[in-house]
């Protein structure tokens, strides 16, 4: 790796002792300016603990969990570290079931944040000569401002199209001259099927070359997919509102796992019952620990995101660990009939059929008070769906296949293209119906 292929090479090209050293350093810091916040404070007083508790990285497991509901009760800023005076921007979440999480930052929260989203779009290969067009919502959701700081830090003319509306996102991407796309995965493949729909050939009417997908789970064959109608490399990306947004982790171009910045995170991979760490290479939850930002740091913030770390060095010669793909939350997780599923795994059995589209619904019912589980997926515009013989094999091909994968047998449903509903946001995956009792 050369310093002309980092965009900071005094970081990215760091040697894991000199990783592990610096972040000793800013967990040190970090716990120390944590005694600004009532919150922290009160819990290290708890617990016994003071900042001189923490002499080695591996002594951060003297310190509790952070989860999100700590985040609510705390609603809204007694988590914060500094005045209010000091913050220029908060970010929240829905709140739909109660409390919305709110994250405050400050002004040089939001540069080192612009940072590091620049540094992982310069990583698969944009420059200040690309076209950045980001399909993500503006406001209070993070992905449509932090992409937005970051490409423009990197010094690219920046789209902010924001979501919805496809077929002016299709109009600007062919006008403007789009080369890089920031879309979720699900919305990516919708705006294939508008561009269908309207004659566009997007290898033939775009100048598109490199997509950004993120915020939903999604599969290696749902990417292969969408590279495939798109003629992009898509490269994967994550980030959550708790820890800034878009910008902790990144896909380089060897799209082997995603190079998480441990100049700015610690990382850790817990069992999620036990709460005991796993070795690399086990799937648990990601626990993460901010240790560059200023308005409201989290020590051990449980995501709820299930990975794992990969074993081994990357090509590329970044040192800094690599996340596998999301699999799914840890409360995400259906349980059928005593069996433990989660809706990536059905994902990745739907996506090597080449005649099946990439929208598909699991619903989860009670019939004669026993669950079942019924999978409607659309077939692809060239697959007719009048060909009985056809579809009753794809049918069993398929409930085999996804036998074989959750140990339970679904009612499989193929429906015409565009049959099944279409969301401009985060895909609906899973409705589940089952009566409670």
């Amino acid at each position: 790796m050369k310093r002309e292929d980092c965009f900071n090479p005094e970081f990215e090209m760091m040697s894991r002792p000199e990783i592990e050293a610096l972040q000793l350093e800013r967990l040190k810091k970090t716990i120390g300016h944590c005694m600004n916040s009532v919150f922290y404070k009160k819990r290290f007083a708890e617990c016994g603990l003071t900042p001189d508790s923490i002499k080695t990285l591996d002594d951060l497991r003297k310190i509790p969990f952070t989860t999100k509901q700590d985040l609510r009760d705390t609603y809204p800023f007694g988590i914060a570290s500094v005045g209010l005076d000091k913050c220029v921007r908060l970010h929240s979440s829905s709140g739909t079931t109660g409390n919305p999480t709110v994250i405050l930052h400050t002004q040089k929260d939001l540069q080192q944040w612009a940072d590091a989203v620049a540094r992982c779009l310069y990583m698969v290969g944009l420059r200040s000569t690309d076209i950045f067009q980001n399909s993500s919502g503006y406001g209070m959701f993070t992905g449509g401002l932090g992409f937005q700081y970051g490409a423009e830090r990197l010094g690219m003319l920046t789209v902010p199209a924001a979501a919805g509306n496809t077929l002016r996102q299709i109009k600007f991407i062919r006008d403007f001259g789009t080369t890089a796309l920031h879309a979720i995965p699900s919305y990516a493949s919708r705006l294939f099927e508008v561009m269908q729909q309207q004659g566009v050939d997007p290898r033939r009417d775009t100048r598109l070359t490199t997509l950004i997908i993120g915020a939903e789970p999604h599969s290696e064959q749902q990417r292969k997919k969408i590279e495939e109608m798109l003629g992009v490399k898509a490269y994967n990306s994550f980030g959550m509102s708790e820890m800034c947004g878009p910008g902790v982790a990144f896909e380089c171009k060897e799209q082997n796992g995603l190079h998480i910045w441990e100049d700015y995170y610690i990382v850790e991979i817990v069992e999620p019952d036990t709460l005991e760490p796993v070795p690399d290479g086990e799937i648990g939850e990601l626990v993460l620990t901010t240790i560059n930002r200023e308005a409201m740091p989290l020590l051990r913030y449980r995501t709820r995101d299930l990975t794992r770390i990969l074993p081994g060095e990357c090509p590329c010669g970044r040192m800094h660990k690599r996340l596998d793909r999301m699999k799914g939350r840890s409360d995400d997780m259906i349980i059928l009939k005593g069996v433990n599923i989660f809706p990536i795994q059905i994902e990745t059995i739907l996506m090597q059929f080449k005649e099946l589209g990439t929208n598909y619904l699991i619903t989860l019912e009670t019939k004669e008070d026993n669950d079942a589980m019924t999978v409607e997926v659309e077939v692809c515009p060239t697959v007719a769906t009048d060909d009985f013989v056809l579809i009753e094999k794809l049918k069993r091909d398929i409930t085999r296949q996804l036998k074989d994968e959750i140990l339970v047998t679904p009612a499989v449903r193929l429906v015409p293209n565009g049959n099944l509903p279409k969301s401009e946001g985060k895909a609906v995956r899973v409705r589940d119906l089952r009566k409670t009792y």
